[in-house]
């Protein structure tokens, strides 16, 4: 089935001008098929700015950012490209969501992750109450990003149709956050920079397997296979061995620096997916845990069964920083996904349910 092309550009607003937001802006602008109309902020000083101010374009792009949501309702978008912050407020962002399509606008949002499957995670009356949402509204809601998102969706089951055999499915990331800027994120959630007595909520039990564990259903639910319950954890967290200062948090000796931890899906008791993450906040510490091939960060796929496959994927800007352009990978997964999610039935829809999205029309000309 092939991408959807619109007869006439889609009219998209962006929701929210911060790290992926921004990027969002300037994906939107350069997309052929999509028209900027309207920009959502939370940030009253920010209410009435121009959009190509915020996103830092150097010109103005005619639209204003606005902090009523009603007036971007009532614009009639055929999509809202959804990229505010929703670690910290995951159930008031699910009603918010909901709520959009209810009222007829389709949406693809960088968050909750929770919703990044349909099942295994939120009990089926919230999923239903999504679809019904959908279906007064005509509309559909589209949860991805780079990870959770294309990186350990997309990718790895598009590897898997080389397969003969599949014994185990490994889905990494492997990055360096020193530069990566979300203060809320960094100490508030992961924990960097304090001491390591301190319990951040993502290391209760329980909680990566509802972050993180909607990847491993998903790849189950690629490869038609039912999990065991519950989902198996493993958190290995290490402090700094010398003091550093990150674009978030600065981290002390002896704080936290480093954690590497898994999510497993297991079929009869045997790991059949594991999504892993190994995240520093300084690139020479842990020199025993994996690393990338090349730069700050990867993600990585290995497939083991019939034939071996490890597949490995890097990104940086055009000025080097990985940071900077997985703000952008994650900004374009959602915006070159809008005419694809547009087109889908109502209603909360995954990767396996959307055709093919490419980056068709922007080639540079």
């Amino acid at each position: 089935m092939s991408q959807a092309i619109p007869q006439k550009p889609l009219r998209v607003v962006v929701w929210s001008t911060g790290t992926i937001g921004r990027h969002a802006i300037a994906g939107v602008d350069a997309h052929p098929d999509l028209e900027l109309v309207g920009v959502w902020t939370s940030t009253e000083a920010k209410s009435g700015v121009d959009a190509g101010e915020l996103a830092e374009l150097g010109r103005e792009l005619g639209v204003a950012a606005t902090t009523d949501r009603d007036e971007l309702v009532a614009l009639r978008p055929d999509c809202v490209i959804h990229a505010a912050m929703t670690d910290d407020r995951v159930f008031e962002s699910i009603d918010d969501l909901t709520g959009l399509i209810r009222d007829g606008v389709n949406v693809v949002s960088s968050g909750p992750v929770i919703l990044l499957a349909r099942d295994g995670t939120l009990p089926p009356e919230m999923i239903d109450g999504i679809d019904e949402a959908g279906r007064q509204g005509d509309a559909s809601l589209h949860v991805n990003g780079i990870d959770p998102g294309f990186a350990n969706d997309v990718m790895p089951l598009v590897l898997s149709s080389l397969s003969q055999r599949i014994d185990h499915v490994k889905v990494s990331e492997i990055a360096d956050y020193s530069t990566y800027y979300q203060p809320v994120v960094m100490r508030d959630i992961f924990g960097f920079g304090q001491p390591m007595d301190t319990r951040p909520m993502l290391w209760e039990p329980g909680i990566l397997s509802t972050a993180w564990g909607p990847v491993v259903r998903l790849i189950a639910a690629g490869l038609d296979v039912t999990l065991d319950e519950p989902l198996v954890e493993e958190v290995e967290r290490r402090p700094a061995p010398r003091t550093v200062k990150t674009y978030s948090v600065d981290v002390e000796e002896g704080t936290m620096g480093s954690v590497r931890f898994r999510v497993i899906g297991t079929v009869d008791g045997v790991p059949r997916i594991t999504l892993e993450h190994v995240t520093r906040t300084d690139a020479s510490a842990e020199p025993d845990w994996p690393t990338p091939l090349e730069g700050d960060g990867c993600y990585r796929v290995e497939i083991t069964g019939e034939p071996q496959m490890k597949l490995e994927f890097s990104h940086h800007g055009e000025h080097g920083d990985h940071n900077v352009s997985g703000m952008i990978v994650t900004a374009q997964r959602l915006v070159n996904a809008v005419p694809a999610v547009v087109a889908a039935k109502p209603g909360l829809i995954t990767a396996l349910d959307l055709p093919l999205v490419t980056g068709r029309g922007l080639v540079a000309r």
